[in-house]
């Protein structure tokens, strides 16, 4: 038996693994599927297909966690905003890094020795092009591979055990950024097939979701958010939005002319897989441009929840949560699936969905029935509700908030206090699910902006954005701009909610042990009891935008959390934004001609608006790139 078999399955005789392995492609998806179910292991970036981000550890407690000390750290090399987090299989760690997408293996066993080191050339130009940080979101495991999805859009297979390339291929069309297409989101692995997405709608990309043969790297599906339907795999009687037909070429019908290829619709979000109907679901992001009196029409599948087949990808529903989008609000985040979750009084197979547009949407995973659409921050004013009723001709709907249109308030035209701001009331950082109270744990963001559409033209590999923004907190609230909440997804109920200055841009973890926890932006990790009071704090070197996750070795449990400001929030300090040079070299590369004010504007609208509202970040961390693990005492 080879050492992989050993450190996954270590009860497992030779003839036992020899016999799996025969199974072909079966293999990789029960392997992974065993891995994530031992709790000692944190085998996916999600930690499980169901993306609950819940440990049944539970060493460390709400009465002991305040004892947690860091027990060993481990530099990585670079100073950008480090999203995801590590694997852990057996003995051994896994650790990714932004740009240029550094992957170590260490052995846990040996002080973490660092076992094999894996640095892909790309080309520098990917940089560029990468609208909101150089981030990363993890790699994942599969048949002894580690999968790395690059920057440059090459999706690479690395021997597990020697960190050697077994395959690569490229997702995009091209390597260069010359298309503004990147690799930014966290594969899975779904049975013998690796499902990875692309980023890039800020340059006019046209989004796609591809599923490779995890033994070769052949492609297996491609399944694109807009244009035909032999492009989108919908079949037009088949596919289903909220329980009716699609329709032919629903994904081309509702853009004007041809806007729909470079309609946006990218896929740098999680995923997460259904082994009882066989169905991945994630979702899309916003259309390009940012500007909406460009491109009339509610822009289908852009903002849009999808089911798909795991094997062929042809999708089973559909659901838009923001048609026509004029804010920026990506569909991306994750989907979280709970099992026979009662609402009213019946208990349903469910997704739910916490989309940057403000609301928290559960819906029944089978059929894409919308069940429960509620906001999970008070302050979301761009729409008073989401029509509930089957009946009406706005089923499913946002009710628009004339006020807060940028669409109806038009072109060069500022339409101020829109909340969310376009970062969303929560961006890619997952929340966590605990099955042991049935409450999901939110990181959110608290803020609001002002946004002022203009006028673009579409080159290939130059930005397509067409608007202006400013971010700030949420005004007559706490004052801070993020909030860590408790949610109830079957009634639709923040059951408490816990105050933060800074967005919580890290993923949340949830324990057996009763403890919650997450990151903040100036660089704590924070423990708290599940009434959200805080029982622990410790503050890593940098910035927290990674996810924090736990496994188990020589029978101790840890936990672990990458630090490195950075992403959307961060991208003041990870791109030196704060610089007024700098900052209006970005307007230069990002406005096409558009004048931008005074050095104040110009430094507060940079980096999509976020730079002026995270600014004061600047006073609490700075640049890194660490891993920090945390134990209880020896």
């Amino acid at each position: 038996m080879n050492v992989l078999a050993r450190i996954i399955y270590p009860s497992l005789t030779a003839a036992g693994f020899l016999t799996a392995a025969f199974a072909g492609h079966v293999l990789a998806n029960d392997e992974l599927t065993a891995l994530s179910a031992d709790s000692k292991n944190w085998a996916m970036p999600t930690g499980d297909y169901a993306n609950h981000r819940y440990s049944k550890l539970n060493q460390i407690t709400k009465d002991n966690v305040k004892d947690l000390q860091v027990k060993w750290t481990f530099s990585t090399g670079v100073l950008r905003g480090h999203e995801g987090g590590p694997l852990v299989i057996g003995d051994v760690m896994y650790i990714h890094t932004p740009f240029p997408n550094i992957v170590y293996a260490l052995d846990l066993k040996n002080d973490g020795k660092i076992l094999w080191k894996y640095e892909p050339r790309q080309d520098p130009n990917v940089i560029a092009i990468m609208c909101c940080d150089t981030v990363n979101r993890g790699v994942a495991y599969g048949d002894g591979k580690i999968i790395l999805n690059q920057a440059d859009t090459t999706v690479v297979a690395l021997d597990a055990k020697t960190g050697k390339v077994v395959w690569s291929v490229k997702n995009g069309d091209q390597t260069d950024g010359g298309k503004g297409e990147s690799g930014t989101a966290a594969p899975m692995i779904v049975k013998d097939k690796v499902i990875i997405g692309v980023s890039g709608a800020e340059f006019g990309v046209r989004g796609w979701t591809a599923a490779y043969n995890l033994k070769d790297g052949s492609l297996a599906w491609k399944a694109y958010s807009t244009g035909p339907d032999a492009e989108t795999l919908i079949d037009p009687e088949k596919t289903t939005h909220l329980g009716k037909p699609v329709g032919p070429d629903s994904g081309i019908n509702t853009w004007e002319g041809e806007q729909w290829k470079t309609g946006g619709g990218t896929t740098w979000g999680w995923f997460s897989y259904d082994p009882k109907t066989n169905l991945v679901f994630y979702g899309t992001g916003n259309p390009s441009t940012w500007n909406p009196v460009q491109r009339p029409g509610d822009n289908r599948w852009s903002m849009t929840l999808m089911a798909r087949d795991a094997d062929t990808g042809a999708a089973k529903w559909l659901y838009q949560m923001t048609p026509h989008d004029e804010w920026d609000y990506d569909g991306v985040n994750e989907s979280i699936l709970v099992d026979a979750m009662q609402i009213n009084g019946k208990p349903r197979d469910v997704l739910v969905h916490f989309d940057r547009n403000g609301f928290a949407y559960t819906l029944d995973r089978g059929t894409g029935e919308l069940l429960v659409a509620k906001k999970y921050d008070p302050k979301v004013n761009w729409a008073t509700e989401v029509v509930m009723d089957p009946s009406s001709a706005q089923y499913g709907r946002p009710q628009v908030v004339a006020q807060y249109s940028t669409q109806q308030n038009g072109e060069d035209a500022n339409t101020s206090g829109v909340c969310p701001a376009a970062l969303g009331t929560k961006d890619q950082q997952p929340a966590a699910y605990s099955p042991k109270t049935g409450l999901f744990y939110v990181p959110t963001n608290h803020v609001c902006m002002d946004y002022e559409p203009y006028k673009v033209s579409y080159t290939a590999g130059q930005p397509y954005v067409g608007a202006t923004v400013s971010m700030y907190p949420a005004p007559d609230s706490h004052g801070g701009m993020g909030n860590f909440i408790a949610w109830d997804a079957a009634k639709g109920e923040i059951v408490w909610s816990k105050p933060e200055q800074f967005s919580v841009w890290s993923g949340a973890l949830a324990t057996e042990g009763d403890v919650v926890f997450y990151g903040t932006l100036e660089g704590y990790i924070k423990a708290v009891d599940l009434n959200g009071k805080e029982l622990y704090k410790f503050k890593t070197p940098s910035g927290i935008i990674g996810n924090i996750n736990t496994f188990e070795h020589g029978g101790k449990q840890y936990i672990a959390v990458l630090s490195g400001v950075g992403g959307w929030a961060g991208i003041g300090l990870a791109g030196g934004l704060l610089s007024p040079d700098n900052a209006a070299a970005w307007h230069g590369a990002v406005d096409q001609g558009r004048a931008q004010g005074d050095t104040a504007a110009v430094v507060g609208t940079a980096g999509l608006g976020a730079v002026g509202g995270y600014a004061a970040l600047a006073d609490y961390t700075t640049l890194g790139g660490q891993l920090t693990v945390f134990g209880l005492p020896d």
